[in-house]
């Protein structure tokens, strides 16, 4: 017999009917709480400034507002343009602007002065500091303790935040940018540690600025933050026991250099595109006991950089688990160096794998590295190469002489010089290094 389906049961259609209903308003209930919580783990601001209103004719002084604010009080400011500079002395004051405040140092000084501990500021727009190097003008300057700083765009400002002789303290979610109208030499600094430790930087995206410096500063962190266009993303002098985690460094001229600076703890961090004369994804200098793990330098002019460092030979560097390609050179020691430890990287698609400007690189450390160039074989199939990976320098490579003849390479005449040099040498090749057991396959994870 057929069937009727002309007709849906009256219950079903209201089951169905509440089904999408509740649907929808857990949609549009939860939705906002989803795309904040996915946008809580992006670096930068956690919501747009750009419809705040400037109206300069009704421009409110802010520190007769701050002045009147006791300890433990929450200043929520109206939406509008407030003026500085402003200088916080009490513990324990909230500045709020609720996403719709901006503040101004009328190109003045440092637009907000914090002397003074457990403070929070939060959801502002900070514009228009002074113009001098000599001052250290910008947006917040902190010479307190236990401060936050949250979700606020520094822009039009000489340097970000200056931070001296003060511990504690947190800087997350912010967006930070110098004066546009400055060379990047001129620029100042996105954010600058001095004397500073147990610091948390986390979350912020810094863009246009010269460098981001941490000097004399032990124990801070820095996590997940961005930095696009600017010299240094991050520059380290005599800082000790920092951590580097998770950060994305792009088109700048260094990533991270770390400078006379030990146990430094760097983990996950993307760095690429650092190019130009002095590019190059890390620097070491003159430092030792670091530990450099699962981060990937990629399409740069120098992978690693490395100068007199481990300092101390007996501690040493690792660097372990790196991802290290697409580079004009993959690693670049400036000496004879003695005491780091390479386990485990990923070496592909690099101009030259490893260059010495001195002797060799084989009194570092070399150990089950993945090299693309590795020519061996794997016949008891331990992925490991029967042969050893042996890296050396010819003196006839044209590059040596003339920089611009790398912008050839991988042209078919360079390919036949290359080969012909490697066949028959006319002298006695440079020995760079030997790794006794390569990977034969690629199979870590970055």
């Amino acid at each position: 017999m057929k069937k009727s389906i002309d007709k849906i049961p009256s219950n079903r259609f209201y089951s169905l009917k509440k089904i999408l209903i509740e649907f929808l308003f857990l949609t549009l209930f939860f939705s906002p709480i989803l795309s904040l919580h996915s946008q809580n783990n992006e670096p930068g601001t956690l919501y747009s400034f750009d419809n705040i209103t400037v109206d300069t004719a009704n421009a409110i002084p802010l520190q007769p507002i701050i002045d009147k604010a006791l300890p433990g009080d929450t200043v929520l400011l109206k939406p509008g343009f407030y003026t500085g500079p402003v200088t916080i002395t009490k513990n324990n004051i909230t500045i709020d602007g609720q996403g719709k405040s901006v503040i101004s140092g009328l190109n003045k000084r440092s637009v907000i002065y914090i002397k003074s501990d457990s403070n929070n500021i939060l959801n502002l727009k900070i514009i228009q500091s002074g113009r001098s190097h000599d001052q250290i003008d910008c947006g917040i300057s902190i010479r307190g303790n236990f401060n936050t700083v949250k979700n606020c765009r520094i822009e039009d400002c000489l340097f970000g935040l200056d931070i001296q002789n003060a511990h504690l303290n947190k800087i997350l979610h912010c967006e930070i940018s110098s004066k546009l109208d400055r060379n990047l030499a001129f620029k100042g600094d996105a954010i600058r540690l001095w004397y500073s430790k147990n610091n948390l930087v986390k979350h912020n995206y810094w863009h246009h600025v010269r460098d981001m410096v941490v000097w004399y500063s032990a124990e801070n962190i820095f996590e997940e933050n961005k930095g696009i266009g600017n010299r240094y993303s991050i520059h380290f002098m005599y800082s000790h026991n920092n951590k580097i985690l998770n950060n994305e460094f792009y088109k700048n001229s260094v990533g991270i250099f770390l400078m006379y600076s030990e146990k430094t703890l760097m983990v996950g961090n993307t760095i690429m595109q650092s190019n130009g004369t002095s590019g190059m994804c890390l620097g070491m200098k003159e430092t030792s006991s670091n530990q450099i793990l699962n981060n990937r330098f990629i399409y740069s002019a120098i992978g690693i950089y490395v100068d007199v460092s481990p300092f101390v030979p007996s501690k040493m560097n690792t660097i372990e688990n790196n991802e290290i390609a697409f580079c004009g050179m993959g690693v670049k020691f400036l000496s004879n160096q003695e005491g780091n430890l390479f386990k485990h990287n990923y070496f592909h698609d690099n101009l030259a794998q490893v260059t010495v400007e001195a002797k060799t690189a084989n009194r570092n450390k070399w150990i089950n590295n993945y090299f693309d160039d590795y020519q061996g074989f794997d016949r008891d199939g331990d992925n490991l190469g029967d042969t050893p990976y042996r890296l050396f320098s010819y003196v006839e490579h044209l590059w040596d002489f003339n920089e611009n003849v790398r912008f050839f390479y991988g042209a078919p005449i360079l390919v036949i010089l290359d080969f012909l040099e490697r066949l028959a040498p006319f002298s006695s090749p440079k020995f760079i290094l030997e790794d006794k057991k390569p990977l034969f396959h690629w199979v870590g994870e970055l």
